[in-house]
């Protein structure tokens, strides 16, 4: 598979790591590129990675055990649940609304914008303040709803922010602190957590974007701190480890793990492209071919300076694990490898 990735240029360029295993045999694990562009301090397989929306996973994975456990249930209110009746969303939006992206509620930032869009916003709230969930509330607590719970598909990371402060409300733990202890302590993920940008982890890769010729690094343009949205750090073999768990069941019983890999609605904006259906679950996007088999289930996740993505093919037994240091830079490779899947 190596050889052909590089025969097919998929592999120029690309900073970072990939990891594909089909059953319990490894097909490709290699590492590129830089971590430290300015030492010249190259990736390695043990290299950290901010894995962006990839942490939406940890989150609906958290709410499920604690609906499992008889806590919460996906027809909960969240208005009810947080208090949350002085504001513009409606008492009708439920857990499940919020885990499809189906609530309707205005995003504290529409991803469709841009990246002027992303910049502007930190302009006016300085983006080195965002250090807790309840920080992110302020910026979309009052918008205008964009539609009504449960009428449309509409990517939305506010609403996994409310996820996140309900797994805190019900659990009486810090969300970090929940995954750690219900995720990765549970799965053996001894190198993922919950860092700034700010601290020194080491073994931590730097992100990077090119602009005008120039490498330049994330500092400015990425939260410091992650959310229950995205922004959690992680290694290709802990993220092996968690999507290969969920699968076999090692984190929710039989009745929670499916529905957690069932697709629930239609993304409209993507859906035929390349010729599948696109639908979203619980923090799962999923292909489905013409008879509507899943032929690839998992998450994206992109921020200025890393890029990831987490797949698996139920059919072949394949998991893929890709993670970057650099905006964008995965989606390609993602692809080149599902043409090879898809051909085989």
């Amino acid at each position: 598979m190596i050889k052909t990735l590089h025969e097919q240029g998929a592999l120029d360029h690309f900073n970072g790591v990939v990891y594909i295993k089909q059953g319990e045999t490894t097909l490709l694990k290699e590492s590129y590129g830089y971590a430290n562009r300015s030492f010249l301090v190259p990736n390695q397989i043990h290299t950290k990675f901010r894995i962006a929306s990839v942490s939406k996973m940890f989150t609906a994975v958290a709410i499920l055990q604690l609906i499992q456990e008889g806590k919460l249930n996906v027809h909960t209110s969240i208005v009810e649940l947080l208090n949350l009746k002085n504001t513009t969303l409606s008492k009708e939006i439920t857990i499940h609304h919020l885990l499809t992206h189906t609530s309707g509620i205005a995003d504290y930032y529409d991803e469709s914008a841009g990246d002027e869009a992303w910049e502007k916003m930190w302009q006016e709230t300085p983006i080195y303040t965002m250090r807790t969930l309840q920080d992110y509330m302020k910026l979309f607590i009052a918008l205008d709803p964009i539609s009504t719970p449960g009428e449309t598909f509409h990517y939305n990371n506010a609403g996994y922010i409310l996820l996140g402060l309900a797994i805190e409300k019900v659990s009486g733990m810090c969300y970090d602190a929940y995954i750690k202890q219900h995720i990765f302590d549970k799965l053996g993920m001894k190198n993922s957590g919950f860092y700034s940008l700010d601290e020194v982890i080491p073994e931590v890769a730097e992100g990077y974007e090119q602009m005008e010729g120039k490498w330049i690094r994330n500092i400015y343009t990425a939260t410091p701190t992650a959310a229950s949205d995205g922004g959690a750090t992680s290694t290709v073999d802990d993220l092996m480890l968690f999507i290969e768990g969920l699968r076999h069941g090692l984190l929710l019983n039989d009745d929670m793990t499916n529905k957690l890999l069932t697709p629930y609605v239609i993304d409209e904006g993507s859906n035929g492209f390349r010729d599948y259906v696109w639908k979203y679950g619980y923090a799962n996007y999923y292909l489905l071919d013409e008879e509507h088999h899943i032929v690839r289930g998992g998450h994206t996740g992109e921020e200025y300076g890393f890029s990831s993505r987490v797949y698996y093919y139920p059919q072949e037994d394949i998991h893929i694990i890709i993670l970057g240091n650099e905006g964008f830079n995965a989606g390609k490779l993602g692809w080149a490898i599902h043409d090879m899947i898809i051909k085989k």
